[in-house]
């Protein structure tokens, strides 16, 4: 699979694919397109953007050959209503689909060699702007320490994310994770 140009016409319309990512796909605030927006931000941080995002592959990014999950979560999501969300992310052991085999693997496991968690930490419903790296903040885990220390949990809450981890800006992922990789290897 290829990236597809933003000037790709739409054949039989005056539409390009362009018009139909702003209108399908503009409210980045809600959940899934939020967490694809994070995978963006962390692959461009990581200059790892040159193939297209595979929707159901068993981690999201590859960098220095190391398998990236990341996760999103936001305190102000596109419905918000004057509660904030309770921050937590997802960590539990996946199935891998077999596309040789046509069927599920058996034993379920975290797939990545290192996760990033991406917080949209802004909390003034008036400010919030997806766009501005400035009110991200990521925390950057290897998965052996979510396997020793949670091996069979589901969800870690950012309390328990901040005690084995710091947060940095959107410009220091990539030494972050080049420590980490150094550090695994």
């Amino acid at each position: 699979m290829k990236k597809i140009p933003p000037d790709t016409s739409i054949l039989g319309t005056p539409y390009s694919i362009s018009d139909f990512w702003s209108w399908g796909f503009s409210d980045i605030l809600m959940n899934s397109l939020r967490g694809v927006f994070s995978e963006f931000l962390v692959g461009s941080a990581l200059g790892v953007l040159q193939k297209p995002r595979l929707e159901w592959d068993t981690h999201d990014l590859v960098y220095k050959e190391k398998r990236i999950e990341v996760k999103s979560a936001a305190y102000i999501q596109s419905w918000f209503r004057g509660e904030y969300s309770k921050i937590g992310f997802n960590i539990g052991a996946k199935r891998s689909y077999n596309y040789d085999e046509n069927r599920y693997n058996i034993n379920a496991l975290r797939h990545a060699d290192i996760y990033v968690f991406c917080l949209l930490k802004e909390k003034d419903i008036n400010e919030i702007n997806v766009l501005n790296t400035e009110q991200w903040c990521f925390y950057i885990v290897p998965t052996q320490v979510l396997d020793n220390l949670y091996p069979h949990q589901k969800t870690i809450s950012l309390s328990v994310l901040e005690n084995i981890s710091i947060s940095v800006p959107y410009h220091e992922i990539k030494e972050g994770i080049d420590i980490i990789i150094r550090e695994i290897n």
